[in-house]
């Protein structure tokens, strides 16, 4: 297999890092511009495994790029270009070992809101309406069952945790963070997104059943979709050629390691065990598949 980007500081010099994530490194390329490069790690239950997925930071850039452009319309994202190789005004010749994987973005502050929206009953949200009816907070009618797709989709924020786990908030909640104007923005936004990706998703076989995605607000005020978007870290896909409501579903997303990280026993405290060779060789197959159902073409 291809060698795996666990860390791009040797490959940036010239620049500052501004952020490192899980997955991602941030550098400030000056001005109103950053440059993301996205890693091959692999984080589950927020701990970030020692050993990466080859091209899965392909895939997460390449498949965020597509949806960026799909929805340029419908909401404004921080998209402007992956870096291909062909950058002349970055003032030095890009390394290979990024072209594909990173891209040029406008900055922006980041609202600490996780935008979940869920369209079908799943994960925690299936967990959640086990015990109480409902799923943070929304009641959903009775006598659902696992999997169900859910009569509309739902907003169900969370806290954008520095560190640690996310924690599920009511949208006033969301509120009280945010200002309560901007968690209405941030909740229709986000509907908006789902519907459309899912839609189209659809009609390439492929379920979305829930997803998250991040906004922050320009200089001038404006609120911007940034991150990334409907890709296999952040959403849970289904084929609907195996869908079965009353059951969990085959994955064809990050669900897959987490299951095996499950059946380790492992606490999900540092350090995250390694992964297995026939995990990462299915991951990396896992997630250049839902590329190609979804785009139509192989990642680059």
């Amino acid at each position: 297999m291809q060698s795996v980007l666990l860390d791009s500081r040797p490959l940036l010099k010239p620049f500052i890092r501004a952020f490192e994530g899980k997955v991602r490194d941030v550098y400030d390329l000056g001005g109103e511009r950053l440059w993301i490069v996205t890693t091959d790690r692999i984080s589950t239950f927020d701990r970030v495994h020692p050993n990466g997925v080859p091209r899965k930071g392909a895939v997460l850039n390449q498949l965020s790029a597509f949806w960026f452009e799909k929805t340029a319309g419908l909401v404004p994202n921080h998209f402007i270009r992956v870096v291909d190789g062909t950058e002349g005004d970055l003032g030095f010749p890009v390394p290979q070992e990024l072209v594909g994987r990173s891209m040029i973005v406008k900055k922006a502050d980041r609202l600490d809101i996780e935008c979940v929206v869920r369209g079908y009953l799943s994960g925690s949200g299936w967990v959640d309406y086990q015990k109480t009816g409902s799923v943070c907070g929304i009641a959903l009618p009775s006598g659902l069952v696992e999997s169900d797709k859910l009569p509309r989709p739902i907003f169900t924020p969370a806290t954008k945790a520095a560190s640690g786990h996310d924690i599920n908030i009511s949208l006033e909640g969301a509120g009280e963070i945010v200002g309560e104007e901007t968690a209405l923005q941030l909740k229709e936004l986000s509907l908006q997104l789902y519907e459309f990706g899912a839609g189209f998703a659809a009609r390439r076989g492929v379920i979305i059943a829930d997803t998250k995605f991040e906004l922050g607000r320009l200089p001038d005020g404006k609120l911007i979709l940034i991150d990334e978007m409907l890709t296999p870290d952040s959403s849970r896909f289904w084929d609907f050629a195996t869908y079965q409501p009353g059951r969990a579903q085959e994955s064809m997303d990050k669900q897959y390691v987490r299951d095996w990280a499950i059946s380790t026993g492992w606490n999900r405290e540092d350090p995250a065990p390694a992964l297995p060779l026939e995990v990462v060789e299915a991951t990396t197959e896992g997630y250049g598949n839902i590329f190609f159902r979804l785009t139509g073409r192989e990642v680059s």
